[in-house]
């Protein structure tokens, strides 16, 4: 068995995966968001929705998604409105919401061309196809 070593893909890989999730975090804390945050604006990006439909989205617990909701509300990220045919409850972004997404998915999309600008279409599909075949075989 080899030792491991830093000139490994995996090494690199890992070490690019935590740098990588420390840039992320970056814009969120200097808006005073938590770790999450984003993933639940970028969900309502789409459209509106149920506090219900949005935990089932994102895998969270309707509690702990109202208290993140709470606190985006509060930031006045987010507002209550009546969603769908049925008008059901539900939540939104709010203008000042939609600018904050908008500028975390412009620095996810200068991390991903960081990582992918110098390739080709066909390499960075064969990239994406690996990375998730890897992806799936540790979740195994």
């Amino acid at each position: 068995m080899s030792r491991p070593s830093s000139r490994s893909t995996l090494y690199r890989l890992i070490e690019a995966g935590q740098l990588a999730h420390k840039a992320l975090l970056l814009p969120l804390m200097e808006r005073g968001l938590e770790p999450g945050d984003d993933a639940i604006l970028f969900e309502l990006a789409r459209s509106g929705t149920t506090e219900a439909e949005l935990a089932a989205e994102l895998g969270l617990g309707e509690e702990a998604l109202a208290a993140r909701l709470s606190r985006l509300l509060d930031r006045e990220l987010v507002t209550r409105q009546a969603v769908g045919p049925e008008l059901a409850a539900g939540v939104a972004l709010t203008e000042r919401g939609r600018r904050i997404r908008n500028g975390l998915a412009d620095h996810w999309a200068q991390l991903e061309d960081a990582l992918m600008g110098e390739l080709k279409p066909k390499q960075r599909k064969k990239l994406a196809e690996r990375l998730k075949r890897f992806v799936d075989l540790l979740r195994l």
